[in-house]
């Protein structure tokens, strides 16, 4: 009978050979292959509303409960399909791992499902509700679930050497926070939307070229990775572990438990103050699409971030991932006190903005290889890994934090009072926004991000897990050569 490796034995072999992590694996691997993915998810986060409501028109569809609802229901579907995919994962047995072999598979399909998302005909509204319903949920509850869950576990699964896998780890965050950044919060805005217009056809010419793009690099990223971790089980039959038993031994750890509580937290504070950005910019810092506020805010965002990539890994190093991110959680809170004292300043708030953006950067460069060390500290415990299951749980997180966080944003708004711009003899008419909404809008781009900075302190200092880690690290590689 055909095995499960044998099954795959078609996979091509990755470029990466050898057991230290190179340069090459980290440029092109971590950095490279995966910007063209995160771009495109990063410009359909912000823009693709945009696209239904102001392109297609849809805002009145089903008395305005269709753009409502239908992504509350979507974002259930694909938590769900997050779930189903982290145990395909942690089910698959190749000689190239287990999560390489499924961004082989998201990479035209995410390519695809990417263009169909924009593609939407000009039609009834029958066909062009079920078009955006199908076009959508091919895309996140199956396309980019699969390559985001696999994506997600490369640095877990990348190697056991701690500096090794922390420098992975602050690659693999550059091509987030930097290329998707930039592009998104400075390109897009100043560029790209005003060329754009309400044109569907130029929408679909822009949003197809970035589509596609994600294909080859998605393959650059399976190409230029390798999962050194899970070739250690290549030649020894590993059990299926049912998932009432993973969820069993993750629930009884502190570390995992502390981890996971702590991405929900960050998450959930980073999505409330990503949604209320553009609000903040309109009505309470500067004027309504200045063009000059809100490029601002985002290159004093964008500056510490490159700093980051020198800078927080020698000190995480010295000081111990843990420690440096605690550390910096004490100046996302003090930049954030900075800025709601003066949220009407400019200077004010571009050094507030400065200072915490600072604290920020453990967080953002270092959690991968934090998530890393309990992942081994689980196989440790339990003699098994949990990666997939955990994957799936913080895609679970991401998505459903996106739909509470754009729930609770918009609920306050509409509580305090918010007067949506109107459209007056072809110009964009923007309403002065009563002090209430103001606050809202101000407490929830900062205050919200101050909150959640102190229970992420509070959490963290409950996590130990690299004071164990090299010893269980040891003995984990005992085990296996037995």
């Amino acid at each position: 009978m055909e095995s499960a490796k044998e099954k795959w034995g078609w996979l091509p072999k990755s470029k990466i050979t050898g057991d230290a992590v190179s340069p090459k694996e980290k440029w092109l691997g971590y950095l490279v292959g995966p910007a063209g993915a995160l771009l495109l998810n990063a410009v359909l986060g912000s823009y693709l509303n945009v696209y239904y409501t102001d392109v297609l028109n849809l805002t009145g569809v089903w008395g305005g409960s269709f753009l409502a609802l239908f992504p509350i229901i979507s974002k259930a579907i694909d938590a769900v399909t997050n779930l189903i995919m982290g145990q395909i994962i942690d089910r698959t047995r190749t000689k190239g791992g287990k999560a390489r072999p499924w961004l082989l598979l998201s990479a035209p399909l995410v390519a695809v499902t990417g263009v169909l998302l924009f593609t939407v005909p000009r039609a009834g509204t029958t066909v062009q509700v079920v078009w955006v319903m199908l076009s959508y949920n091919l895309f996140y509850s199956f396309a980019f679930t699969i390559y985001s869950m696999s994506h997600g576990l490369m640095v877990p699964l990348s190697t056991r050497n701690l500096e090794q896998r922390g420098s992975l780890s602050v690659f693999n965050n550059v091509a987030s926070v930097m290329i998707s950044g930039i592009i998104v919060a400075l390109v897009f805005p100043m560029v790209v939307l005003p060329a754009l217009g309400v044109d569907q056809a130029r929408w679909i010419a822009v949003m197809s070229v970035i589509s596609l793009l994600a294909l080859p690099l998605i393959l650059v990223e399976y190409f230029f990775t390798r999962e050194r971790i899970s070739e250690e089980a290549a030649n020894r039959a590993e059990q299926k572990v049912p998932v009432r038993s993973q969820l069993k031994a993750v629930l009884t750890d502190r570390n995992w438990v502390v981890i996971v509580l702590y991405f929900f937290v960050y998450t959930f504070g980073s999505n409330i103050k990503n949604i209320s950005l553009i609000y903040y910019c309109n009505y309470v810092l500067g004027s309504y699409n200045d063009g000059v506020t809100q490029t601002m805010v985002s290159v004093i965002g964008g500056i510490p971030m490159g700093i980051g990539i020198f800078a927080v890994w020698p000190l995480a190093k010295r000081f111990g991932k843990r420690n440096t991110t605690l550390a910096g959680f004490v100046l996302y809170i003090l930049g954030g006190i900075i800025c709601i004292l003066s949220p009407q300043n400019m200077a004010v708030v571009l050094v507030g903005q400065f200072i915490k953006n600072i604290g920020g950067l453990p967080c953002a460069y270092v959690f991968a290889a934090l998530m890393a060390d309990v992942l081994d500290h689980m196989e440790w415990k339990c003699g098994h890994r949990v990666d997939g299951f955990s994957a799936s749980i913080q895609s679970v997180i991401l998505t459903l934090c996106f739909g509470l966080s754009s729930g609770v944003f918009n609920l306050l708004l509409s509580a305090s009072g918010y007067v949506a711009p109107v459209l007056a003899g072809g110009e964009t008419i923007a309403a002065t926004q009563n002090a209430a909404t103001q606050n809202v809008i101000t407490g929830c781009f900062f205050g919200v991000e101050i909150v959640t900075g102190i229970i992420v302190i509070g959490l963290l200092l409950f996590l130990n897990v690299e004071k164990i880690i090299a010893k269980e690290q040891a003995e984990i590689k005992a085990r296996n050569k037995k």
